[in-house]
């Protein structure tokens, strides 16, 4: 069976959430259970959409409004893709209102629970950068001042870049990076994301 072709026609050829019709790609729901099969692990979404699914940063929250419509449709997946986004943009006064009318069966809740955005996030460490950027492990930063390494004679000089840092995970303004061959520890803010 030609499981594209039913998701397409159960989508009707548009964005299960936007209702776009051009630029549209199968997407995979992530964790879904091993007893789920088929065109009921797949949604149909525009690249608008799939991009922001993960990326928290370039996410539009308005653009999202049309979960609005997406979060009432038959189709499981589409509702679980749904209730993740709500819980992804939570911090809006309307996801939560849209959160408070859904309804998601027991088996459905916990398909949906499985990628963890209904966790609690308020304690995770989050690393920003001098403009308040937030810093992923494997970003690359430049030194915004002269910095004087501790324990040697470097000086790490202003607009010198540092490539693939890695985040202090009990410290928010904490990075390590490269500088030359020297691994050193970085303050946050002192540094601005390239």
């Amino acid at each position: 069976m030609n499981f594209e072709r039913e998701v397409k026609k159960r989508a009707e050829d548009k964005c299960e959430f936007c209702a776009q019709d051009d630029h549209l790609e199968m997407y995979v729901v992530p964790k879904t259970p091993e007893y789920i099969e088929g065109q009921d692990t797949l949604v149909l979404a525009c690249k608008t959409c799939v991009s922001q699914f993960d990326d928290e940063e370039n996410r539009d929250a308005n653009h999202w409004r049309c979960l609005n419509d997406s979060m009432w449709s038959p189709a499981a997946p589409v509702q679980i893709m749904s209730w993740r986004m709500l819980h992804r943009l939570k911090s809006f006064g309307w996801s939560q209102d849209l959160l408070d009318m859904m309804y998601l069966d027991e088996q459905q809740l916990e398909w949906a629970l499985a990628a963890g955005d209904a966790e609690d996030k308020t304690d995770a460490i989050i690393h920003r950068d001098v403009n308040g950027v937030i810093l992923k492990t494997g970003d690359n930063v430049v030194l915004i001042k002269d910095l004087k390494v501790k324990g040697s004679s470097l000086v790490a000089k202003q607009g010198t870049a540092v490539r693939r840092i890695s985040l202090d995970h009990e410290n928010a303004e904490l990075i390590e990076g490269k500088v030359g061959p020297t691994q050193i520890v970085i303050i946050t803010k002192y540094v601005k994301k390239i």
